[in-house]
């Protein structure tokens, strides 16, 4: 496994995130295809095992019972001092008031309610899942860095939003003299490539670490573009982010994996890990396979002319994914 800073910060990660939405109860949330503890815990051990220190969860997955999962397996296959933690907070956890957003009441409430879920003092990583235009950003910035300064998180990220909503957040933290966003975890694969124009541009002349989520395009970029999967059956944003014209994509992936003699998903891994911008994927896993597959893509090397052939295709797409609604 190979490590890199995470932007500017002197905090090393693994170059692969090990996401852990798909641990969680089944019945519980809004993932029926997670698995559960028994079956989620040789994964988790399996990318311990492989050098993997970057763990990514949230206070909404599978309410609450991702961080509780992954908490309890990396207390036992880990050292405390040795992996980097990720949460995120934001969703909604509860009905009624006060039971989403960043208010200043709901960040100081769940970083207690994810620390007491991930049976740890403090997370590395303490992330906010979406921009809340219904909190003032000062009411935000201040309660996070209160939580740093605390010492109940490390750093503290953001995840999908506008540009412009992310400069303005770390122009407030500046202004202020408040703890500063680290990280940008943002959605980023070869079938969506619309974080190209703005966002990290912006990441990469702050020196924002990059950690992007669905990597594999929610496991489109994996296998043919008829086929279906558990997931994607159930999974509700699957037919938002991607469009009938990404597949000539998806092919070429394939013919490159043919090539190569290696699955299509660490062909589409290896494009992410050598885009500049780029620090950790985070990589979600079901089967073993998903975790091989993304340690395998650390040690491969496309050519420039396999990087350009890959992303030719490409076109503009809806910009998605950077609000969720909280009712």
């Amino acid at each position: 496994m190979r490590y890199t800073r995470l932007g500017a910060t002197g905090l090393e990660v693994s170059v692969v995130c090990l996401g852990c939405m798909s641990f969680g109860v089944p019945e519980r949330g809004a993932h029926p295809w997670t698995l559960d503890e028994e079956n989620s815990r040789p994964l988790i051990r399996r990318a311990v095992e492989a050098g993997v220190t970057f763990f990514d969860t949230a206070n909404v997955y599978s309410d609450g019972t991702s961080e509780e999962i992954t908490g309890r397996a990396l207390a036992e296959f880990a050292r405390r001092d040795e992996v980097v933690i990720a949460t995120k907070v934001f969703g909604r956890t509860r009905p009624g008031p006060n039971g989403a957003g960043l208010s200043r009441k709901a960040i100081l409430g769940e970083i207690d309610h994810s620390l007491r879920r991930l049976g740890t003092d403090y997370v590395d990583l303490y992330q906010i899942h979406r921009f809340d235009p219904d909190t003032p950003v000062e009411e935000t910035m201040e309660a996070l860095h209160d939580v740093v300064k605390a010492g109940k998180a490390r750093y503290i990220g953001a995840s999908s939003m506008w540009a412009w909503q992310f400069a303005k957040a770390q122009h407030t933290a500046e202004r202020n003299g408040w703890t500063r966003f680290v990280s940008m975890q943002n959605h980023y694969n070869l079938l969506y490539r619309e974080e190209e124009r703005e966002m990290l541009p912006l990441c990469a002349d702050q020196g924002v670490g990059v950690i992007p989520w669905s990597p594999l395009a929610r496991g489109r970029l994996t296998r043919p573009w008829e086929e279906a999967t558990a997931r994607s059956e159930t999974d509700v944003m699957t037919g938002t982010l991607y469009q009938p014209g990404d597949r000539e994509i998806v092919d070429r992936v394939r013919e490159t994996a043919r090539r190569r003699e290696v699955p299509p998903a660490r062909v589409a891994l290896a494009w992410l890990l050598a885009q500049p911008t780029v620090t950790a994927p985070i990589v979600g896993a079901t089967r073993a396979g998903h975790v091989e597959d993304a340690l395998a893509a650390t040690e491969l090397t496309l050519t420039e002319e396999e990087i350009a052939y890959l992303a030719e295709p490409y076109t503009p797409h809806a910009v998605t994914g950077v609000s969720v609604p909280l009712r």
